[in-house]
């Protein structure tokens, strides 16, 4: 008797991968079904949240930094939808305070890019402490700059007025800011 199990799509566990970076999301989806993920992918905040709503993802890997809303709102809308869904952000821009905030929002885990997938599917099992150290390499103070923009454009909805009032900033200024975000590492 052939003791074989036949795993339907539908049984395997639901994956939301929200990131701008077509080729990047090629790869990782790839990646991420041949280890055992029913996949959707979405390019924006703005297009992942009705998939979610339609079918709220067991798990989600969310890039911080899109066209568009930023992915901490993401990560609060999913675990609005379902407390239980393991989100991992991922950012190429890595700050102590993006980590702490998303953590809050309620991310599982927070990555620095470039991430594999194996390091993604570790970080799933991850258990999410908002009081815990997060040990990041220290930031320029160029990417402290945009990752404090990057706070205050999600907390006023991601409206670039609102926000460079905030900020006390001219609006075409903090737009050529966001269209240029720091280099990693200070370089």
């Amino acid at each position: 008797m052939n003791n074989v199990i036949n795993i339907t799509r539908d049984e395997l566990p639901s994956l939301l991968l929200v990131d701008d970076d077509v080729t990047f999301c090629k790869v990782l989806k790839s990646a991420l079904a041949k280890r055992g993920y029913q996949v959707s992918v979405a390019h924006s905040v703005e297009e992942a949240r009705p998939l979610a709503e339609t079918n709220p993802p067991e798990f989600a890997v969310v890039d911080l930094k899109m066209q568009g809303a930023s992915g901490l709102s993401l990560v609060e809308h999913l675990h609005a939808l379902d407390p239980n869904t393991r989100i991992v952000m991922l950012t190429g821009y890595a700050a102590i305070s993006t980590a702490i905030e998303a953590i809050k929002l309620g991310a599982t885990h927070y990555l620095a890019k470039p991430a594999n997938a194996d390091e993604i599917v570790a970080a799933f099992d991850h258990v999410a402490d908002s009081n815990a150290a997060i040990c990041l390499n220290t930031a320029a103070i160029s990417e402290l700059t945009w990752e404090h923009i990057q706070r205050a454009l999600h907390e006023h909805d991601d409206n670039i007025s609102a926000t460079a009032r905030a900020l006390n900033m001219h609006r075409r200024t903090l737009q050529r800011k966001l269209n240029k975000p720091p280099v990693v590492g200070g370089r």
